[in-house]
């Protein structure tokens, strides 16, 4: 672990995909070089969607230890300077009997959602939430492209969020579309202000989240948004780069 920054009390938080890296990307040698030059002048946490696997996948298998706060599946699976704090599980929240009803109502509306292709992995499992795919996990990058465009002028995602809004809503379900092809599913509140609750008040006066689905109904909104941040929009790695530099390095 790095020593302490000379602004420890200015926190920086970021999301991964289309704010450090391409979504699905890695994150380039420049990019993780100028993430590793910020740490030194404010403190730095990451805060993804995406479970850890993936995420060291995206920001390398050290990612955990190289920051001070990392956060993965929204804060659910929490660590801070490289120690373990936290994991929470949608199964125990929810029961299986729920899970099964939500997993098969998924399977039976997709089987019926007419779209260009359809590959594999429609419904992935996180310890903390689903991710759902009309097209599948298993689509190429080309294929994920071209899906993203067809979803946004045929919103496939935003009218099958619509449905389970109404099917599950006893379960007292949030809905968030994210990346290109997939959305989320989790308990009200375990979006990405969950990794909140393990930042203390009194250790921060200032803490700046940076996204790129910072609108209503991205997965970056609710803490765009929130009280106790200060949001701010990007729309690639390079915008993040720039924003940091004028904010925290000039």
């Amino acid at each position: 672990m790095a020593t302490a920054p000379e602004k420890p009390r200015i926190l920086a938080l970021f999301d991964v995909d289309g704010t450090l890296s391409i979504p699905r990307g890695e994150i380039t040698p420049e990019m993780l070089d100028f993430m590793t030059e910020l740490s030194k002048k404010v403190t730095v946490g990451i805060v993804g969607g995406s479970d850890l696997p993936k995420q060291k996948e995206q920001l390398g298998d050290g990612i955990v230890k190289l920051f001070p706060w990392n956060f993965s599946q929204n804060g659910l699976v929490a660590y801070k300077n490289g120690e373990l704090l936290e994991i929470q599980t949608i199964s125990k929240h929810l029961g299986e009997d729920n899970v099964k009803r939500l997993v098969n109502w998924v399977m039976k509306y997709l089987a019926d959602v007419d779209i260009p292709l359809k590959r594999g992995t429609f419904i992935e499992f996180r310890s903390g939430m689903f991710n759902i795919s009309p097209i599948g996990r298993n689509c190429s990058r080309p294929e994920r492209n071209d899906y993203e465009k067809f979803d946004l002028e045929h919103n496939i995602r935003k009218n099958m969020v619509e449905a389970m809004r109404k099917e599950f809503a006893d379960l007292g379900l949030t809905y968030s579309i994210g990346g290109q092809i997939s959305f989320d599913v989790f308990p009200q509140g375990w979006d990405k202000t969950y990794c909140l609750r393990f930042l203390d008040a009194a250790d921060f006066d200032e803490i700046h989240f940076f996204g790129d689905k910072t609108f209503e109904g991205g997965n970056d909104f609710e803490i765009f948004s929130h009280e106790r941040t200060i949001g701010h929009t990007v729309t690639s790695p390079d915008e993040t780069k720039e924003q940091c530099t004028k904010l925290f390095l000039s």
